[in-house]
């Protein structure tokens, strides 16, 4: 049986990418390795949407997360974060290590905090460093509006910090459009990866605020030792320089499609798999949903806990559950990265399927039927 691993991180991995990481291991410290970690730089900015530096870190994206709070916010200082999710309470706990005077805009998980919030805050409170957000929430599978909230940001002394983690390579992110100054990825999402690697681009106004600051109150992730070897396209501690190497393997194919195609295809299927919930009669949890996942409501009477473990042991389908207080009430599907329409197809059928064995009543087909209407919208040629 097939596994199709579907979760929204870690995700599937091209083979080529896999077969990178067979390859001998060489030294790091080696101009080979320089020239591969100055392409994997180059890539990351294409991907990212940006001009300005991307640094390497081994580490997961949290690694990634607390660099971009603690070379910018000293203790007492003012920091919004906003927290629709899981992934939003982890800005804030991040930012209480670090004892800033946090401002916390919530909403309900499955909704969203809207730019008009963010412009009311930061009007009440003009001496906030930094805004920090997510562009998709993983838990709940919510997208916030980071083109508006960056234009309500740009105008003010605040930086912007957005956790691209699971979004950035599956859904649309212009980094320096919207007005980003540190934006935190992670390898094993949309960029087709296992994990390890996390990257973290830094605008030249985030770069002026850490350098009018005192050293930060870190050592392996001082943002200005990794900025200072970005610049002769190394890194200051050892690097997972065999990642690396596989990582520029999954960046190249993302470019070879181009960034605005993948977007475009996320989409697709983002709709396909919302249109096969509502002929399923399944209720999507997310107010305003990212491309990138699709976080479904678990329905009445079926079993929040039996139906993802029935949909690996008997279909091969690894899906997640529900985090925190949603653990056994969703699940959440992933459609970024390695995971194209046919897989889409394949994951909705093994729905119909999971759901009948569960004994609620199904029209087998009709969400393979609603999902393939909408994918072939975007993949069948017209030619």
């Amino acid at each position: 049986m097939k596994y199709r691993l579907v979760t929204p991180g870690p995700s599937m991995a091209p083979a080529e990418t896999l077969l990178a990481l067979a390859r001998p291991v060489r030294h790091h410290r080696t101009p080979e390795n320089k020239s591969l970690t100055a392409e994997a730089i180059s890539l990351l900015k294409q991907v990212f949407c940006t001009k300005y530096d991307v640094v390497i870190f081994a580490s997961s994206g949290t690694g990634a997360m607390e660099a971009a709070v603690s070379n910018i916010v000293r203790p007492g200082e003012k920091a919004v974060v906003l927290s629709a999710g899981k992934w939003g309470e982890r800005w804030a706990e991040l930012c209480k290590t670090y004892q800033a005077n946090l401002i916390e805009l919530k909403a309900d998980y499955g909704k969203v905090v809207t730019p008009h919030r963010v412009e009311a805050v930061l009007r009440e409170h003009p001496d906030v460093v930094a805004v920090y957000a997510q562009l998709s929430e993983t838990s709940t599978g919510v997208e916030h509006d980071l083109a508006a909230i960056g234009q309500a940001i740009r105008r003010t002394p605040s930086l912007f910090v957005v956790d691209g983690i699971s979004g950035v390579g599956a859904v649309e992110c212009r980094t320096d459009d919207w007005g980003i100054d540190l934006l935190a990825v992670g390898s094993q999402k949309a960029l087709m990866m296992p994990p390890g690697l996390a990257f973290l681009s830094v605008s030249e106004k985030a770069k002026q605020v850490m350098e009018s600051r005192p050293a930060p109150p870190a050592y392996y992730f001082d943002l200005q030792k990794y900025l200072r070897k970005a610049a002769e396209n190394d890194t200051p501690y050892t690097p997972a320089h065999t990642l690396i190497a596989a990582q520029v393997e999954s960046l190249r194919m993302l470019l070879n499609v181009g960034m605005e195609t993948v977007w475009r295809q996320t989409r697709a299927m983002s709709r396909a798999m919302l249109a096969a919930a509502g002929a399923l009669d399944l209720r999507p949890f997310a107010e305003r949903p990212t491309a990138g996942l699709t976080v479904l409501s678990v329905p009445e009477g079926v079993d929040g806990a039996a139906w993802p473990k029935l949909l690996e042991s008997k279909y091969g389908v690894k899906v997640a559950g529900g985090q925190g207080s949603l653990k056994n009430k969703v699940i959440r599907i992933a459609h970024m990265g390695y995971i194209d329409a046919i897989d889409v197809v394949g994951v909705v059928a093994a729905l119909e399927w999971s759901l009948a064995d569960l004994g609620r009543p199904v029209d087998f087909g009709a969400g393979v039927a609603a999902a393939t209407r909408i994918l072939a919208e975007e993949f069948v040629s017209r030619d």
